[in-house]
């Protein structure tokens, strides 16, 4: 019985506390990703900030017994590893970025795992009221701001089409050509086809006003343009 007792004494309960609610805040988090089915997701999170979590622990509870025989000669800093910790995440975050031609996605899930880090590590330390309102506020951001970007963005639409050009067109010709309609540039492929031409592929972002017809007749009067299709 003392055995136990010993096992499972004050401290132990502390750090299993923390564990526990770094996992139920991290969880949170992922949960909301998983949802919306991004790379990184329930799991992942659960992982990062329980890990973080862990790691705060050892900073601040793992060197006690050496400290209590050498601490008249040895200086401690138990903000050492969570530094690590948060600049060593970086790559992870990264590992969720999909870069496809002018196309980046995953910045926001990248950003929710840096976040969940730092949650794991101030739960760690016991700030625990500050850590439950910042998960809060991560939620209600990737939610309600979700939201809200779409209701800003309803009034746009997406235009996807190819153009087969020339070798000896001169692409800016083609992009001024374009910047007439106010429009953005959201993705731009260009590939060789058999009889050596260029087939531009590009995906942009215009209002739900704009004359696609217009549009198409204005490069097509672009020299050495040969033919504009529109991708559905």
């Amino acid at each position: 019985m003392n055995g136990i007792e010993e096992f499972f004494d004050q401290e132990f309960v502390t750090m299993s506390t923390r564990i526990i609610i770094a996992l139920i805040l991290s969880g949170l988090i992922g949960f909301e990703r998983e949802i919306k089915q991004h790379s990184a997701g329930f799991r992942t999170h659960i992982l990062v900030g329980v890990s973080a979590c862990l790691m705060m622990l050892l900073s601040i509870y793992g060197f006690t017994s050496y400290l209590n025989e050498y601490g008249d000669v040895v200086r401690f800093d138990p903000a050492r590893i969570p530094s690590y910790v948060i600049s060593g995440i970086g790559f992870l975050g990264a590992g969720t970025i999909i870069v496809n031609g002018m196309t980046i996605r995953g910045l926001t899930t990248a950003a929710s795992i840096w976040a969940v880090a730092g949650l794991g590590l101030v739960v760690g330390v016991g700030m625990y009221k500050e850590a439950i309102l910042t998960t809060i506020i991560i939620l209600l951001s990737l939610i309600f701001l979700n939201n809200f970007e779409k209701r800003i963005s309803k009034h746009k639409s997406l235009v996807s089409f190819q153009i087969v050009i020339d070798k000896k067109l001169e692409l800016r010709h083609l992009f001024i050509s374009i910047e007439k309609f106010h429009t953005k540039i959201r993705k731009l492929e260009i590939n060789r086809d058999e009889e050596d031409e260029h087939v531009v592929f590009v995906e942009m972002e215009g209002r739900d006003s704009l004359d696609k017809t217009e549009l198409y007749y204005s490069l097509l009067e672009v020299d050495f343009v040969k033919k504009v299709n529109e991708i559905q």
